[in-house]
């Protein structure tokens, strides 16, 4: 039967991490993969996790199955964080998902059952993962303006003129922050007009909040989501702790629900549950576990919020001095953008030939479309980084 196939395309950023393994020359960087790391190069448990752990694996006397919901405790964590306290929580549900691509999916799959072959809009460019989430639960997807490679811009007009055209029941994916490739936010007020819309030409917001913590900070990074949850009907959320605890192999996610009464949110949240049974039954506990006590926890949340803050400080310190690296090797402003850009990730406007020259010349990895991972920006090396990069533009 398997001959019948043909091999799967390979992962860009996969085969990405290969190739810089497998490189042997000494001072290569690898801005490539999606993980933030530290000064030394390292991805470590943060220390509220570690502690979390401890205590976790310490009390912990049985591993029977939590339910289809997964962590309970965990779920009103997840919604206090993303939706805050003024939101009304009675319309509101949550179940906890395999890491942010399974909240993703179980939205998905959701949407799928409440509007079958649905129209999910998502942003030009967006998370490589979007698109195939998105088909794979039957939906069909369409592209929004929304990036300016020259300026380093969003396209906020001929993004709201593209969402005009959708029609009532279209899905709207909007990064809730820290937008992933470009690192390119829209501000308070552009989520206020993108409220204006999706009211108007009654869309249901889809917000994908992967990074919250890592822009502005944490409730400043989830402004517009709860702007949105204030003004419009209905919303659903998928939310990821890979990045803001650090918990990456750990799988740990959330797939939320914001209905018109508490009544279909108990609907809406018993076809998203019967989803997840076909998808995967039930999710994993331990870093959802591990999560909640943080989050629970009035000194492991102070620590964690700590040890948050210091990541994302740093890496507002790596974007102002790589912008200035940048501007003095080129004397120009060309790439004076990164530096209010908000996130893990920039995207430089460069071309696939100018990234494989950076690879094959100059031993700098880096995504094709020129996605740059912020954190892994070196410290003490931002000229020799900013000169290669110069040399190879046109």
């Amino acid at each position: 039967m398997f001959e019948t196939l043909q091999p799967a395309p390979a992962d860009k950023i996969l085969a990405l991490i290969g190739l810089y393994r497998n490189d042997p020359r000494p001072g290569k960087v690898d801005l490539g993969v999606g993980v933030y790391k530290d000064i030394d190069g390292k991805t470590p448990v943060m220390r509220a996790v570690r502690e979390a752990e401890k205590r976790l694996l310490a009390s912990q006397d049985t591993k029977t199955y939590l339910g289809l919901a997964g962590d309970t405790g965990f779920n009103a964590a997840m919604i206090k964080l993303a939706f805050g306290d003024k939101a009304d929580h009675s319309r509101i549900r949550a179940a906890q998902a395999p890491g942010g691509s399974g909240a993703l999916r179980l939205v998905a799959e959701l949407l799928q059952r409440t509007r079958t072959g649905a129209t999910v809009w998502l942003s030009d460019p967006t998370w490589p993962n979007h698109p195939p989430v998105m088909r794979a639960a039957g939906l069909q997807v369409r592209d929004y303006p929304y990036f300016d490679a020259a300026s380093g811009a969003v396209r906020f007009d001929e993004m709201l003129a593209a969402l005009k055209t959708g029609n009532s029941g279209d899905v709207v994916l909007l990064h809730g922050c820290c937008h992933n490739p470009t690192g390119a936010n829209l501000d308070l007020d552009q989520w206020a007009k993108v409220a204006d819309v999706l009211l108007e030409r009654g869309l249901l917001p889809f917000v994908d909040i992967a990074y919250q913590g890592f822009g502005e900070g944490l409730d400043a990074d989830a402004a517009g989501l709860r702007l949105l949850a204030e003004r419009v009907p209905e919303m659903v959320v998928a939310s990821s702790c890979s990045k803001n605890f650090a918990v990456y192999r750990d799988r740990v996610g959330a797939a939320m629900i914001l209905a018109k009464d508490g009544a279909q949110a108990d609907v809406a949240m018993s076809q998203m549950l019967a989803a997840a049974r076909a998808l995967y039954s039930m999710p994993p506990d331990h870093g959802a576990a591990a999560v909640r006590m943080v989050l629970e926890d009035a000194g492991l949340r102070k620590d964690w919020e700590t040890e948050l803050e210091e990541m994302r400080l740093r890496m507002l310190r790596l974007r102002v001095a790589f912008a200035e690296a940048l501007r003095r090797q080129s004397n120009s402003d060309r790439f004076d953008f990164v530096a209010s850009h908000r996130g893990m990730f920039s995207r430089l406007g460069l071309t696939e030939a100018q990234v494989e020259r950076l690879r094959t010349e100059h031993a700098v990895y880096m995504v094709g479309d020129s996605r740059i991972n912020v954190a892994g920006l070196p410290e003490d090396g931002m000229d020799d980084l900013a000169k290669a990069i110069v040399s190879v533009l046109d």
